[in-house]
């Protein structure tokens, strides 16, 4: 079985980020998992989801293809205080997987010691004091390794899709753009 694509969302996450993501991974083929803190979360613009599974009942041994973080700062916030949350990002570094954060997600990555010391990376403009410890990029996406940031709700679609190039290769990528129309 493939593996999934975790994409962990709390009340007050950015909606863009985690919607935009989801549907073009989903799009690409890829399966992705929406996993909530609540059975309903309510995002930052108020627009509710109801998760695929609750995020504390995900084994903390599945290996996710990637673990991608939507920013908004109430969610990241949340996100960040959320251990369960933290051990699978742990294991799905200790495994060399991917991981993905947007806008002020890379906060979370920070705070718990996921970044290695010399990992070039982006945010929103508003977080980056917080990571003035990383070489700090202003391009729409970032990679550098197996740590891929992006900078806010502008620049979902460029992150979602080269989360597809890399999980999918670059002729996903270029069908998924083009089936949404992108220039």
């Amino acid at each position: 079985m493939e593996k999934r694509v975790l994409v962990p969302v709390a009340d007050g996450t950015e909606e863009m980020e985690a919607v935009v993501v989801v549907d073009l991974l989903r799009r690409a083929g890829i399966p992705v998992v929406v996993a909530g803190e609540s059975p309903v979360v309510v995002c930052s613009r108020g627009l509710r989801i109801l998760p695929d599974e609750l995020l504390e009942e995900l084994p903390e041994d599945e290996e996710f293809a990637a673990i991608v973080l939507p920013g908004g700062s109430r969610g990241t916030e949340a996100l960040s205080r959320n251990e369960h949350l933290k051990h699978l990002l742990q294991a799905q570094q200790r495994r060399n997987g991917y991981i993905a954060a947007i806008c002020a997600a890379p906060t979370i990555l920070a705070r718990h010691q996921l970044i290695p010391p010399d990992t070039p990376l982006t945010s929103h403009p508003s977080v980056a004091p917080q990571l003035s410890a990383y070489p700090y990029r202003v391009e729409p996406v970032v990679v550098a390794d197996r740590i891929v940031t992006s900078r806010g709700a502008g620049t979902a679609i460029a992150f979602a899709l080269e989360l597809v190039r890399i999980l999918r290769g670059d002729t996903a990528a270029a069908e998924v753009a083009q089936s949404i129309v992108l220039p």
